[in-house]
């Protein structure tokens, strides 16, 4: 597991100090050229602050830090405005708000695209970089990384699904994501105590984000399934002497998800639900449920059962 999640691409070392290359310390007499010239190729950010200031001493690593994620792909031009009060006052006249640091602006095409003003938590910063890459049309490595990693899982690799996923991890240790499908990934690759070792490793942060829930759910359904599908035959059996046996439906649901006839299982809880909503303290909508969460909200079986339980519900 360690070493699945340590793994990095071939390379990564000279990203890494491409990357480091992209943080600069700029001045009065290079802005012209680290940030308006510079930001007609790739977008810049640029950190506003002083050596007195409580926040930027907060803000400034972590800017750093998704500054080296992002490969190369934004540049992070540093100025003290101590040190650099002609340019801060010519800036304030173009209507820059300068006035109180840290103040970040990005940069694209010559122009300021978005700026903010404060500390921000970490996942903030990374959705400022990540709509003004959006703006220059480009995206963060990780994005790319996700949709291979997400491809290779659809096209039944599994192995690199996890590589590719591992790889995200590497430079995002919390992006729920990449922690979903490298779990679904060694699923698919038979490697199940991994993914329970995975899963054990989600930080505390993001452990009930939608991604770590569903491939939570996943895991769980595939321990039951494995008890159940093995008695397939005899839950078949059972209803066919007695359509109200509702345990025995609940059970062949659990049985049909594992062998994965998703409508048919959907099916057979919906009729549970139809026949008795309370039963067993509405196991039947809860597990269904569970099998939304495993499947993905967007997946046709999950939408089709979704619609049916409303009608159920609501009728």
């Amino acid at each position: 597991m360690d070493l699945i999640i340590g793994q990095k691409q071939a390379g990564g070392a000279a990203a890494e100090g491409a990357a480091a290359a992209m943080i600069v310390d700029g001045d009065q007499k290079t802005f012209m050229q680290d940030v308006v010239e510079a930001s007609r190729a790739i977008p810049v950010l640029v950190d506003f602050w002083a050596t007195w200031c409580g926040p930027c001493k907060q803000l400034s690593p972590t800017l750093e830090k998704i500054t080296r994620a992002a490969g190369g792909r934004i540049k992070l031009v540093k100025i003290d405005i101590d040190k650099n009060r002609g340019l801060v006052q010519q800036l304030i006249q173009l209507g820059l708000p300068l006035q109180s640091v840290p103040t970040v602006a990005g940069f694209w095409q010559g122009q300021i695209a978005d700026l903010f003003q404060g500390a921000q938590p970490e996942s903030e910063i990374k959705r400022f970089v990540e709509g003004l890459l959006k703006v220059a049309g480009g995206a963060m490595p990780a994005a790319d990384l996700l949709g291979e990693a997400k491809a290779a899982l659809e096209q039944g690799n599994p192995q690199e699904a996890a590589e590719l996923f591992s790889a995200v991890l590497h430079d995002e240790p919390e992006n729920p994501e990449a922690w979903g499908g490298l779990i679904r990934a060694l699923m698919a690759a038979g490697q199940e105590d991994q993914a329970i070792q995975a899963l054990a490793k989600v930080p505390a942060a993001i452990t009930d984000h939608a991604e770590v829930s569903g491939a939570r759910s996943a895991l769980t359904l595939a321990a039951e399934g494995r008890r159940a599908r093995d008695q397939l035959g005899a839950f078949e059996q059972r209803l066919a002497a007695d359509p109200a046996d509702l345990q025995a439906r609940y059970d062949l649901a659990t049985a049909l998800n594992a062998m994965d006839r998703r409508e048919e299982a959907a099916d057979a809880l919906l009729d549970i639900i139809r026949r008795n909503r309370a039963w067993n303290e509405e196991a039947a909508r809860l597990q269904l449920l569970k099998f939304f969460e495993a499947w993905g909200f967007s997946d046709p079986a999950t939408m089709a059962a979704r619609r049916k339980l409303s009608a159920i519900l609501f009728s």
